[in-house]
């Protein structure tokens, strides 16, 4: 049933096709009922890259898709401050290659830009479920000189949209002992919170680089102010995408600065690597590092649990407390050598737009 739409369909694509043939974002700006689209593609930034050489499928939301959002969700995401977002949102509908209405087949997953799948059914043809690619109104195969565009009836809504940088964190594994000190720390709230926010977040590999017994001390409740101080150091508030971090001191939530420095071999924040770029919240933005971020401060010189017995087969460890940034370099000289392999982007895509 839906490639007998599709060939009635293909008659009403003649009002849209041209003689010469235009380019996606050519497509939205000139054909009646992707205004919308049209505009968040030149808040975006992205305008150049759908109008530029490719072999995109764009599954384009019409005007009245866009009207079917709630007004502050479009009002934030046209806000310059939410750019990151906005293209979150629309890389979320475009593939990276051709796929016309006679490759979708029911239950299809497929890639977009932004890192995440989508999935297409065929009867009746929606994507995710509830987004009717718009067959009966003619808006399939429409050819464009980069690419091929289908109107679709509803907004697509990515992981962006609908959770927070906790959320996102919680969600994944790679992140287990930074969502427990957050949660120690009594941060979730803060973190959950409008934004924008961006958070320099340690990996589990992080964490167990650390010396030994120190996590475990910092999750004690009378080392709660120390973890909180920490946990902090982390947190900038802006919504900073890796495409707009430069090379420079940078002030975090806890009154220090940490030194972003961006090279071509990637981004360092003081000496731990970036290693997974731009994880996009409905509130800021996750960067993931490969090592915990110390404050400016000074080794207490306390033992916790001084006299460890041979059947807790634990060893002292030390509490580190903000003062200043004399000896912990010492404590820590031991373990920089085993820093975690660095993870692949999952949105490398995305820097064909920035």
């Amino acid at each position: 049933m839906f490639f007998n739409k599709i060939t009635v369909a293909s008659i009403a694509l003649c009002a849209l096709q041209t003689t010469d043939a235009e380019s996606i974002f050519d497509i939205a700006s000139n054909a009646e009922g992707f205004s919308t689209l049209a505009l968040a593609l030149n808040a975006a930034g992205l305008d150049g890259a759908l109008s530029g050489d490719g072999t995109f499928t764009a599954f384009a939301p019409i005007d009245s898709a866009f009207a079917d959002l709630p007004e502050e969700l479009v009002n934030k995401l046209l806000d310059p401050i939410w750019k990151p977002q906005l293209q979150d949102v629309l890389l979320y509908h475009v593939l990276g290659s051709e796929v016309r209405s006679t490759d979708l087949s029911d239950g299809l997953a497929a890639t977009t830009l932004n890192g995440e799948d989508i999935t297409i059914n065929t009867d009746p043809p929606r994507i995710n479920g509830n987004s009717n690619i718009l067959v009966d109104d003619g808006l399939v195969d429409i050819e464009a000189d980069n690419g091929v565009v289908h109107g679709i009836g509803s907004v697509l809504t990515p992981v962006s949209v609908t959770s927070n940088i906790v959320a996102i964190a919680a969600g994944d594994d790679r992140f287990s002992t930074l969502v427990a000190a957050v949660t120690a720390a009594g941060l979730g709230d803060a973190l959950s919170g409008d934004g924008p926010l961006t958070v320099f977040a340690p990996t589990n590999a992080a964490f167990d680089a650390l010396p030994e017994g120190t996590v475990e001390s910092l999750l004690l409740p009378e080392n709660i102010e120390t973890l909180t101080d920490i946990l902090k150091y982390h947190v900038v508030a802006a919504n900073a995408a890796s495409s707009t971090l430069v090379s420079g001191d940078v002030g975090t939530l806890n009154g220090d600065t940490v030194k972003v420095d961006v090279s071509d071999g990637g981004v360092k924040v003081n000496n731990a690597n970036v290693t997974i770029a731009d994880i996009i919240a409905s509130n800021g933005i996750i960067h993931a590092i490969d090592s915990v971020l110390i404050p400016p401060a000074e080794v207490v010189d306390e033992v916790i649990d001084d006299e460890p017995t041979e059947s807790d087969n634990e060893k002292p460890y030390v509490l580190f407390k903000p003062k200043s940034a004399k000896a912990f370099a010492k404590t820590t000289k031991a373990s920089k050598s085993s820093k975690s392999k660095a993870f692949k982007s999952s949105k490398s895509t995305e820097r064909i737009f920035n």
